[in-house]
């Protein structure tokens, strides 16, 4: 039995006949069909044909009447032998005993009167090949269930302890698994922090207070676990910006440069989405730059919106980049930075997640600082800060008490239109009464 896989060889047609010009005829008719054509001008010399050929032969066509063998006795000869061989009987004889012997010694497929029609002599060949065919593809399936049956019989005598052991494979390379995520994590995490240059230990820092603060809230050991998995990956979409890029804050950016960084928390959801483990993790870092009152990015959404685990990794996060200086470019310490977060509070940030931030850190409220409240037409060089300057997802971009001059004034201006497409308000010292006296 040749393989499925492999190209089919063309079909050989045997045909016998004493008379030469029969042959000729024969031989024209198939060979433009690509059949390869075998002319034997006797029922001895066909048979030889099919010793030769080892009986790979597929279709015999006999005359009927032949000297000293004829059809029917070839025939049945070669339905003894070769009994896979098709055999078709021309017969120019009306003598229907003739015909009826053949059929029942040769159990011919079909009989064709002479002269024959060339049309049904291929329809005819066309159609015991086909079934020939068939024949061929039912004894491979049935060959191919037979051996897969006794593979399957071979399989089931042993299936019971195959699993036993497998599932004990199993069990003790999950058990690996879970032994070494945490730690694959945090080295995944201390890679990203490598990129950025200036921030080691960041994430394990926000992911400590993520954890913490969504202990302090009550929120189940599955979400804390993705909030903790979350602040340790939540930069992980930085990791193709350009290092120029890192090394600004948003009020520095240009439009386009803002565009492309307000991206990275999609980023980061996108880098760990194929991981079914981070995929509740992955949905935090997507919204951890969102803002309660919906002014946040990449989605805009709104407190309802917002994943609770996403809106605690925004407050820690925060509160380690204004330690660290990474916001505005200038450190502030622990209080001024609860006192940051404080007032950001309903705005920024959900009201109860800064409750529960500021009992994990121990911190306390202050009072706003006052201020002559301006818009950035009406600024002036000199002008003092008296409040952070914050950018509409909650950055701090100017400290309180900065010094403006003309070149920051057009950059403030600037952002107003580009970032708002409105008004902002600054606030800005009053000025110093001079005693002239």
């Amino acid at each position: 039995m040749s393989d499925g896989n492999l190209p089919v060889p063309p079909a050989t047609i045997l045909c016998v006949d004493d008379e030469a010009n029969i042959l000729a005829a024969l031989r024209r008719l198939f060979r433009p069909a690509g059949y390869k054509v075998l002319l034997g001008n006797s029922g001895a010399e066909g048979l030889q044909l099919l010793e030769a050929e080892n009986g790979e032969v597929d279709v015999v066509i006999s005359d009927m009447r032949m000297p000293e063998m004829d059809g029917a006795r070839f025939l049945a000869q070669v339905r003894a032998r070769w009994p896979k061989a098709a055999r078709i009987l021309l017969t120019g004889y009306a003598d229907i005993e003739s015909t009826v012997a053949a059929i029942n010694q040769g159990e011919i497929y079909r009989y064709i009167a002479k002269p024959w029609n060339d049309s049904e002599v291929m329809l005819t060949v066309k159609d015991v090949l086909e079934r020939k065919a068939l024949e061929r593809e039912k004894a491979r399936l049935e060959e191919l269930t037979r051996r897969q049956n006794e593979e399957l019989k071979s399989l089931n005598a042993s299936l019971e302890e195959k699993v036993q052991a497998r599932t004990q494979e199993l069990a003790l390379a999950n058990e690996k698994l879970k032994t070494s995520f945490m730690t694959s994590i945090r080295v995944f995490a201390n890679l990203i922090e490598l990129r950025e240059g200036r921030m080691a230990g960041h994430s394990r820092r926000v992911a400590d207070l993520s954890r913490k603060t969504a202990k302090q809230m009550n929120l189940s050991p599955r979400d804390s676990q993705d909030v903790f998995l979350a602040g340790l990956l939540h930069d992980i979409g930085k990791i193709g910006l350009p290092d120029h890029l890192l090394a600004k804050n948003e009020l520095q950016m240009t439009p386009e440069e803002r565009g492309l960084w307000r991206k990275h928390p999609l980023k980061g959801e996108q880098a760990l989405m194929a991981l079914e483990d981070l995929r509740g993790a992955a949905r935090l870092i997507r919204s951890h730059h969102e803002r309660v009152d919906g002014q946040g990015y990449p989605a805009g959404e709104m407190e309802g919106a917002i994943p609770l685990g996403a809106r605690i990794l925004a407050v820690a996060n925060d509160y380690d980049g204004l330690i660290q200086g990474t916001l505005n470019g200038k450190k502030l310490n622990e209080q001024a930075a609860l006192e940051f977060i404080d007032k950001s509070r309903g705005r920024r940030y959900d009201p109860a997640v800064v409750d529960a931030f500021l009992v994990v850190c121990g911190g306390i409220k202050e009072p706003p600082p006052v201020g002559l409240p301006l818009l950035p037409a009406e600024l002036e060089p000199g002008m003092v800060l008296a409040r952070d300057f914050l950018s509409r997802d909650g950055i701090l971009l100017l400290a309180a008490d900065y010094v403006l001059d003309e070149n920051l004034i057009r950059q403030i201006r600037e952002y107003e239109k580009s970032e708002f497409g409105g008004r902002i308000t600054l606030h800005i010292h009053p000025p110093k009464i001079v005693d002239h006296e």
